[in-house]
């Protein structure tokens, strides 16, 4: 997929609420496209910060275009403004970015917005996609200069692609091996300048030759209520949803600090109030509408408050193993894992012990039941 910058002064000229008519377009388009497939969403993924490629339709349409129009990680956003007028100034591609955080929070929507910056064309692929060094330098050799490379999941790009990669970021060059044994013959190819941003939310298992390549690599931290609800609004302005200031507020302390979460329940509880009321989101309209959802005032799903009743409920607070809680629930050991754990964790609901996971003062609270005498009360997020 290739991207074409707007540059300086491009882009949609801004309608009445700021945002472009076409913006508003778009966003209308991808939800008429999506409509079918989310009447039948499992509710477990209501506040899954991961998203199925429909949804990627709709947060392009959603998605900020310039550095100030994105929402959040303020200290981000100044620094990346200071690395791409230093590049624009000097007239040469500013150095390989690197995005490090959660899903849903917006590594995508920043790679684009260094495109856009930029004013450069922009290609876009994955690490699973990237199956061999081939592959990658069929991608690269084909670059033109200045342009962005946007690789998603990098740190799951195939052992032969990244030790390519090593030498294309440094030198801007690749070997083209022709043959194979001992007849082989490497022919080093010469590539265009370019910028490699990729993007991780596994930090910890990108190899530190290529981690020690980037110039600057970016932590993305999850969004405080008041940035959610900018964002909501701006949202509820593209898609065209009434929203008022209450309902906002309510959407945003149940969205985990994270936009794509904050954009689809946005959507949902404007279904709601569409079908069964007179279209406003109000703050006692979100409330009803994400009670139909599932999804209770901290934000926790189905999933997350299965996982913290077995642990309170079926095995007394814990210590509790992955795998025996897993088969408790009849889920998969990853999906605990990976969807409802980190979440838990984070608010204090949960803590992991070398013994297995263990319900805090704060878990058994939140299900209304007084803990032990002996467990030691944790901060949370919800003081």
């Amino acid at each position: 997929m290739t991207m074409t910058g707007d540059g300086p002064g491009g882009g949609s000229p801004p309608g009445p609420d700021g945002a472009g008519g076409d913006s508003l377009a778009r966003a209308e388009d991808a939800e008429l496209t999506a409509c079918r497939q989310r009447m039948h969403r499992d509710p477990d993924e209501m506040v899954s910060a991961l998203a199925d490629a429909d949804e990627r339709d709709i947060e392009t349409a959603l998605r900020p275009k310039r550095l100030t129009e994105f929402v959040g990680q303020a200290r981000v956003r100044e620094q990346l403004s200071l690395i791409l007028q230093s590049a624009l100034r000097r007239g040469r591609p500013p150095d390989h970015l690197l995005l490090a955080g959660p899903p849903g929070l917006g590594k995508t929507t920043i790679a684009m917005i260094v495109a856009v910056e930029l004013g450069a064309p922009m290609r876009i692929t994955s690490g699973p996609a990237i199956e061999r060094s081939g592959d990658l330098a069929a991608i690269l050799s084909t670059l033109s200069e200045g342009e962005v490379i946007f690789i998603d999941e990098i740190h799951r790009l195939a052992r032969p692609a990244e030790e390519m990669l090593y030498l294309a970021m440094e030198d801007f060059r690749v070997d083209v091996v022709i043959g194979k044994g001992p007849g082989a013959t490497a022919i080093p190819l010469e590539i265009a300048p370019f910028t490699l941003v990729g993007a991780t939310t596994r930090a910890g298992l990108l190899p530190a030759p290529l981690r020690d390549r980037f110039g600057f690599t970016a932590h993305l931290d999850f969004y405080a209520p008041d940035e959610l609800e900018h964002i909501i609004r701006r949202s509820a302005g593209l898609l065209g949803v009434t929203l008022t200031d209450e309902g906002a507020t309510e959407l945003s302390t149940r969205s985990r600090g994270t936009p794509r979460i904050a954009n689809r329940l946005l959507r949902r509880v404007r279904d709601y109030a569409e079908v069964r009321a007179d279209g406003v989101v109000t703050r006692d309209i979100a409330r009803t509408a994400l009670e139909i959802y599932e999804v209770d005032s901290h934000g926790l799903d189905r999933l997350d408050r299965g996982v913290l009743e077995a642990v309170v409920r079926r095995f007394g607070g814990g210590p509790v193993g992955l795998s025996t809680l897993a088969v408790a629930l009849g889920e998969e050991a990853e999906t605990v894992e990976v969807v409802a754990e980190p979440f838990l964790v984070r608010c204090g609901l949960l803590a992991r012990t070398p013994r297995g996971r263990v319900a805090t003062a704060a878990g058994w609270a939140h299900l209304g039941l007084t803990p032990p005498p002996s467990l030691a009360e944790l901060p949370t997020l919800f003081d």
